[in-house]
């Protein structure tokens, strides 16, 4: 590699360098966060119409709803309080519950969150259920939806050609932005989404727990979730996340620090 492109390597880094909030790792993203949520409305409003919300009637539906809320106002603050609200400029939430048997949940860029009714079955009560939403929440805040896509974009067509994707490949635009914000499926960049889903685990206890959810239901949602799976995941090596006998070790370990920001609902 010549010095003129080691140095515009070096300037593209320094440009996309973030610190994530809480675990305060270094990052790298080539996208504009602006870019990624004017993405995110987009591809938000498809998939709400090719799979429609359910109804403000259904009591599930309402609580995801009063559960985001309540959540947003926790992360905001939480925000705020460390001279971190930059993180969510842009941000327009949105919370919607489809009908879906899937044991699913993801969150866009700007706020955009999903829970499939099929994960509710897991959940089986509110504060598993928050678990669930301050995870997925995490990712957005920690912009680990940009992290991936441009990881994944520099890996398919290079450093100086990443920026140009948007424009001059959009299909290819869309389906990596939907597969690194968990709307698509995959096994690429195996360690790295391993990491980004013990990051999340950490942020969206602290999450939880600031909007006055118990962290605690955490280690027992996975344990469930385990039960769950019958035994079918795959090896650790094989999946983006963590085996969930790893992950149940990890939440138990980060659990004293999350209950410093518990406070039970009065």
């Amino acid at each position: 590699m010549n010095k003129s492109a080691s140095f515009a390597l070096l300037v593209l880094f320094l440009m996309g360098c973030h610190t994530v909030p809480i675990t305060g790792r270094k990052q790298f993203t080539i996208f504009p966060e602006s870019t990624m949520i004017g993405m995110s409305v987009t591809n938000y409003q498809e998939f709400l119409t090719e799979n429609p919300p359910a109804p403000a009637s259904d009591k599930d539906a309402t609580m995801v709803k009063e559960m985001g809320a309540r959540m947003a106002v926790a992360v905001e603050k939480y925000l705020k309080d460390n001279g971190q609200s930059n993180l969510i400029e842009g941000f327009n939430w949105e919370f919607n519950l489809v009908n879906d048997p899937t044991v699913n949940a993801w969150c866009m860029p700007g706020g955009k969150v999903v829970i499939y009714s099929g994960i509710i079955a897991v959940t089986q009560n509110e504060n598993a259920l928050a678990v669930v939403m301050g995870h997925e929440i995490a990712h957005a805040i920690a912009r680990h939806g940009n992290e991936r896509m441009s990881q994944a974009a520099v890996a398919q067509v290079g450093t100086q050609a990443a920026r140009l994707l948007l424009n001059e490949n959009p299909t290819l635009a869309k389906s990596l932005f939907n597969e690194a914000v968990g709307v698509g499926t995959g096994i690429g960049m195996l360690a790295f989404g391993r990491n980004q889903e013990s990051e999340a685990d950490k942020i969206g206890l602290i999450f939880c727990a600031m909007a006055a959810y118990d962290p605690r239901e955490a280690p027992k949602f996975w344990e469930r979730m385990a039960a769950a799976s019958g035994g079918n995941t795959p090896p650790e090596f094989l999946s983006t996340h963590p085996s969930n006998e790893t992950r149940i070790a990890d939440l138990n370990a980060y659990m004293p620090e999350a209950m410093k920001y518990y406070k039970p609902k009065s």
